[in-house]
């Protein structure tokens, strides 16, 4: 899906990038930003560090900044810089001095998918067509999606956008993307892990302190594992989805964040859940989320006495390669330390790998058509059919069979489809899963989230999950994290796995075993320049150069 041009628009963007950053990557008035450490920070580091007046948010925008100065040019996490993060950093400063935090995340540099709308600024979803720099048009929404204002409104900082493969239409990498490749933070052979791969990146990198992700069929849970973070792919409808280009916002589409440690993850959990009359879907999650929050409800003793089920191809016929069992094999014995009892492949006999899975792409014209509403009738496009993404040669054209769209789905855009079918094929998906949880009185289930290594960049080869789309289509959660590295240093990820809305056990049960286990260890991150890298200019907010459709 390259797009004429697409190498010298690249190289020229990255350029752009280049002078941007160097703009924009300060020394703090003060205290170099360099005495400010970010490597392995975590929000819950952040706040710590904020309370006892090792830092201000300013000088900790200052470090992120100045890291991604020397290595954002090798890694392609961002499609943009934001203005204004300096401003907004000394204001969060004097109200901290004043009345002391928002929330845990207040004055906490974060990255946002660049699917997810920001009022003002344009949204890429990756695609060439909609950046005007590239060639295309400016999509530029009139509102904040309504995870982006309860960020804000938390007191977090948006550091930046983060890169993806044009309309996320990719599990394992980013390089469809108008902005070019984004790169493992592990290994920069390696795949990042799609479609949140800039989200991944930056956190996994430190150019952020966590990321924002959005999942329809493994876009939070790939990503994450590829790149040794901990990710929640929430049930849907526990988090509003509107503001943010869909795929099957109707049915499967779900935001969560990617972090360093589960505490973190639980912590932006805090923030991202709960009912909006924005997203009717949401309805559904009131009195679901537990009344201290995630973050409170989380317990190293979770796993005591816990029956967890296994992996097996009762749930998915896939075989894990011999270093894969291998890894798996010591993860599962963790579990058994920390007290757990497992039970081997429990979906065994259920008849769950014989039904029929719907797959819910049926309403992505609609949901295109509500997204383009929403961005206000001020917007270079209006319609799904002035967009020309669903025409014979636009982007989605040659996949209207697979999505189960009639030809002439764009001439009712404004009408939602019967998803009686989808839906009556998730709650049967559901009933076994509810059926093998009971028989075998299950708190959980633990899988390796992936059956085979991480491919290679530039490969052909797909992202080996275990669970996508099974889980998009059960609307359930899971909650993924380190299990280790493969021999060649590649990142082994392991999944936690429940029944919907059991996000706050899942989470308990992670954190537990990465307590007990300590797997996660950070990258050494790389330079593929080789020239030294300039002195640092300080420079206001005014000054500040956004990477501008990148």
């Amino acid at each position: 899906m390259n797009h004429p041009g697409s190498a010298r628009r690249t190289a020229a963007l990255r350029l752009f990038l280049a002078v941007a950053l160097a703009l924009a990557a300060p020394l703090a008035a003060g205290r170099a930003a360099a005495e400010v450490d970010v490597v392995g920070l975590g929000i819950a580091d952040i706040e710590a560090g904020l309370a006892s007046g090792d830092f201000t948010s300013e000088e900790l925008v200052d470090a992120y900044l100045e890291r991604i100065a020397r290595y954002e040019s090798t890694y392609n996490a961002f499609t943009r810089l934001l203005p204004g993060i300096y401003e907004r950093a000394r204001a969060l400063d004097t109200e901290y001095a004043n009345s002391g935090p928002r929330s845990p995340l207040h004055g906490v540099p974060i990255a946002l998918k660049d699917a997810i709308d920001m009022a003002g600024l344009p949204t890429t979803a990756g695609y060439a067509g909609w950046s005007a720099t590239a060639g295309g048009v400016d999509l530029v929404p009139a509102l904040d999606a309504p995870v982006v204002a309860r960020l804000e409104a938390a007191g977090a900082i948006i550091i930046g956008k983060s890169n993806l493969p044009a309309f996320a239409a990719d599990g394992t990498r980013a390089n469809t993307s108008f902005a070019g490749p984004t790169y493992n933070a592990y290994d920069l052979t390696l795949a990042p892990g799609a479609s949140s791969s800039g989200s991944a990146t930056a956190t996994a990198a430190s150019f952020a302190a966590a990321g924002i992700a959005e999942e329809t069929g493994g876009s939070i849970e790939n990503p994450a594992g590829a790149q040794a973070l901990v990710g929640i792919k929430p049930t849907f409808g526990l988090v509003p989805n509107v503001g943010v280009v869909p795929l099957a916002g109707s049915t499967r589409d779900v935001i969560g964040p990617v972090a360093k440690t589960v505490l973190d993850a639980a912590l932006l959990l805090d923030v991202l859940a709960g009912p909006t009359p924005e997203d009717p879907k949401t309805e559904a999650a009131v009195g679901k989320i537990p009344p201290g929050g995630y973050a409170a409800a989380l317990s190293d003793h979770a796993l005591e006495g816990a029956r967890i089920g296994l992996f097996g191809p009762g749930f998915k016929d896939v075989e894990l390669t011999p270093e894969t069992a291998a890894l798996y094999a010591v993860a599962v014995a963790a579990l058994v330390d920390e007290g757990a009892v497992v039970v081997n492949d429990p979906f065994a006999g259920s008849g769950f790998t014989a039904i029929t899975q719907p797959q819910g792409f049926e309403s992505i014209v609609y949901d295109f058509q509500q997204y383009l509403n929403r961005l206000g009738p001020g917007a270079a496009i209006t319609s799904v059919k002035q967009s020309g993404l669903f025409a014979p040669d636009g982007f989605f054209g040659p996949f209207l069979p697979f999505l189960g769209l009639p030809a002439d789905a764009v001439d009712h855009a404004d009408e939602l489809p019967d998803l009686s079918t989808f839906f009556a094929g998730r709650a049967e998906l559901q009933a076994v899963m509810a059926t093998v949880m009971a028989e075998n009185d299950l708190d959980a289930f633990f899988f390796p989230q992936m059956y085979a290594p991480v491919p290679d960049l530039f490969s052909e080869d797909a992202y080996a999950n275990t669970t996508v789309s099974e889980i998009n289509i059960l609307g359930t959660p899971g909650v993924n994290l380190s299990g280790g590295f493969y021999a060649d240093g590649s990142p082994f990820s392991v999944q936690f796995l429940g029944e919907a809305f059991s996000e706050a056990k899942l989470l308990s049960l992670a954190y537990d075993y990465e307590q007990a286990t300590q797997n996660r260890t950070e990258p050494k991150l790389a330079l593929r320049r080789t020239a030294p890298v300039a002195p640092l200019k300080r420079v206001d907010a005014r000054g500040l150069v956004p990477m501008l459709g990148r």
